[in-house]
C-alpha cells in the first residue's frame, strides 16, 4: 500500500533525476528473495543528488543499467566508481570517484613500495582536489587555471613515471594486467573524465552522496539478512527513495509517509528554469 502510494512522487523524483545537470551514481549486491545464496543476489542500484533518492532493483549487467535512468540522459554529468556499464552511454559525461582513484593509487603504493610515482600522484589529485574545493567556497564555477597548472603538471609526471616503470604483459588482449598499469592507463587516457570538476565545481569529486544513500540497505542485510521477495523489496526501496528525497528537502518523513499514505504524497518541487 504504501508503495503504490508514493508512486506519484516517485516519478517526479526520477524525471528530477533525469533533468538533473549532476548526479551521483552506485549499486551494491542485495539478497532478495527464496532460493540458494546464489539465486537471491540482485543488485540495488541508486541515482541520486544531494536533494534527491531513486533506487532500481535489477542486476548488474547493462540491460539493467537501461532500464533504470541512464538511457533517458542527455548531456548529464555522473559521477561514478568507473564500472564498465556506465561508459555505454552516448548521453552522459563521465566525472570518475577520486575516493575510489586514490584508494588504488594507494594499493599500488603497496604493490609497488620501492616505486616514488603512488605518492606523487596521490599528492597532487588531492591537491587539485583541495584547490577545487577553496573555488567552489569563494563561489567560483571554475577552478582558475594558474592554481592549479602545477599540480596538473606534477599529477601527470608521476603518471609518466609510471606507465615507464610498469610494463604490459605480453600475450595479447586475453592476458591480465597488472591493476597498477591499468589505473594508469585510465589517468592518463582518461584524464578529463578524472579531473572534470576543475572545469566546474558544482561537480562532486566524489560519489560519496551514492555510496551514503545505499548504505541502508548494507545495514539492513547485515542485520536482519534478505528480503521475502524481489516485490518486497522494490516496494521498500519505493518508499525509502521518497522518504530519502523528503528528509533531503527537510521534510519529516513520518509525516510525509502518512501524507502519501492519506492520499496526499509530498512532491519534490521543481526547480525553477527545469
Amino acid at each position: 500500500r504504501a508503495a503504490k502510494a508514493v508512486a506519484a512522487a516517485n516519478k517526479t523524483i526520477r524525471a528530477l533525476i533525469i533533468l538533473a545537470r549532476v548526479i551521483c551514481g552506485d549499486e551494491t549486491p542485495i539478497r532478495s528473495g527464496p532460493g540458494p545464496k546464489s539465486a537471491k543476489k540482485q543488485y540495488l542500484q541508486v541515482a541520486c543528488t544531494s536533494l534527491l533518492t531513486l533506487y532500481y532493483l535489477g542486476e548488474r549487467t547493462l540491460a539493467s543499467f537501461r532500464d533504470f535512468v541512464y538511457s533517458d540522459l542527455s548531456g548529464t554529468v555522473v559521477v561514478h566508481d568507473r564500472y564498465v556499464n556506465y561508459d555505454h552511454f552516448d548521453g552522459i559525461t563521465h566525472q570518475l570517484c577520486t575516493a575510489h582513484l586514490l584508494r588504488d593509487i594507494e594499493d599500488s603504493a603497496q604493490t609497488y613500495p620501492d616505486a616514488a610515482w603512488p605518492a606523487q600522484v596521490a599528492e597532487h589529485l588531492r591537491g587539485l582536489i583541495h584547490e577545487a574545493s577553496l573555488a567552489r567556497s569563494e563561489g567560483l564555477a571554475v577552478v582558475p587555471e594558474d592554481r592549479i597548472a602545477e599540480h596538473k603538471r606534477l599529477f601527470r609526471n608521476g603518471i609518466n613515471v609510471g606507465l615507464s616503470e610498469v610494463r604490459r604483459v605480453p600475450g595479447g588482449t586475453k592476458v591480465k594486467q597488472p591493476p597498477g598499469l591499468l589505473l594508469l592507463e585510465c589517468l592518463t587516457n582518461r584524464e578529463a573524465d578524472v579531473l572534470r570538476f576543475l572545469t566546474d565545481t558544482a561537480i562532486p569529486v566524489t560519489s560519496n552522496q551514492a555510496e551514503r544513500d545505499v548504505r541502508p540497505a548494507k545495514t539492513q542485510q547485515k542485520i536482519s539478512g534478505r528480503l521475502r521477495s524481489g516485490k518486497t523489496t522494490r516496494d521498500r526501496y519505493a518508499i525509502r527513495g521518497y522518504a530519502s528525497t523528503a528528509k533531503k528537502h527537510g521534510r519529516q518523513v513520518f509525516t510525509a509517509i502518512y501524507s502519501a499514505l492519506a492520499g496526499n504524497p509530498w512532491i519534490p518541487p521543481v526547480p525553477a528554469g527545469t
